[in-house]
């Protein structure tokens, strides 16, 4: 009997923000899969089983949730915000292409989330209400001089840019060195904001200019966005500023 796998987006941290259909699929899973913080967020139910795993562990982590959904069992991996943004809906892609035949025959269910970006754009105002990209800053898959070139690519061109993974113990310098490229390419009164903890108990927002930004204001729980050079901040007395992208081009309004 072949079993089920539901790679599921738990939000960026508040229950609240946890879809109905998510909430449905953990409901229904015997087994629960996912980096250990993310399955401390939920209260399993009885009789569920709970696998977590270490944050460097996508692939054996799905090869794993595979393998137990391939025995008939109901299956649930776990990410944190959206599955498919940065994180385990792609590992699990991955290890079925590269696994046995009898991991194609395995129901698959992609269930979407509420990822990062959103949540602290929402907080924010609306800045990625134009196009925008989101990059992560982790050289552990991909060469950092790739990063670069992006970051060059997507400020030149106009774009919002999402940072996820802007920095960690093990790679303290990224955001930094981010910023000074984006200081070659950007005004300096470019809006950045910092998001950290959306919707969860510590959460902490920073509303700054790319003339003021620095590494200091992030760690791995944070979500980094950077205007565009007509994204505007709106001050609200006695509220937090408002910042947002126009809707159309300056370029296009002329």
């Amino acid at each position: 009997m072949t079993g089920r796998l539901a790679v599921v987006g738990l939000g960026p941290g508040s229950p609240a923000q946890t879809t109905p259909e998510a909430a449905a699929a953990l409901a229904a899973a015997s087994d629960l899969f996912g980096y250990g913080p993310y399955l401390d967020r939920l209260k399993p139910a009885p009789g569920q089983r709970r696998h977590a795993s270490d944050n460097r562990e996508e692939l054996a982590r799905a090869r794993a949730a595979l393998e137990t959904a391939a025995a008939g069992r109901s299956v649930a991996m776990v990410s944190g915000g959206d599955p498919g943004v940065f994180a385990m809906a792609a590992a699990v892609c991955e290890a079925i292409e590269a696994g046995p035949a009898a991991w194609r025959e395995i129901e698959l269910d992609i269930t979407p989330g509420i990822t990062a970006m959103l949540a602290v754009a929402a907080r924010a105002g609306a800045p990625l209400g134009h196009d925008f990209c989101a990059l992560s800053l982790s050289d552990n898959l991909k060469p950092w001089e790739a990063v670069e070139t992006r970051l060059r690519a997507a400020a030149g061109a106009g774009f919002v840019l999402a940072f996820y993974n802007p920095i960690s113990r093990a790679r303290p310098w990224q955001l930094g060195r981010a910023f000074e490229i984006l200081r070659e390419v950007l005004p300096a009164s470019t809006p950045v904001i910092f998001g950290r903890a959306v919707g969860r108990p510590d959460e902490c927002m920073i509303v700054t200019t790319l003339a003021e930004a620095h590494a200091g204001q992030a760690d791995m729980a944070t979500c980094v966005i950077v205007g565009s050079p007509e994204t505007r901040l709106v001050e609200r007395p006695g509220r937090p500023p408002l910042v947002y992208t126009p809707r159309s081009s300056g370029r296009a309004a002329r």
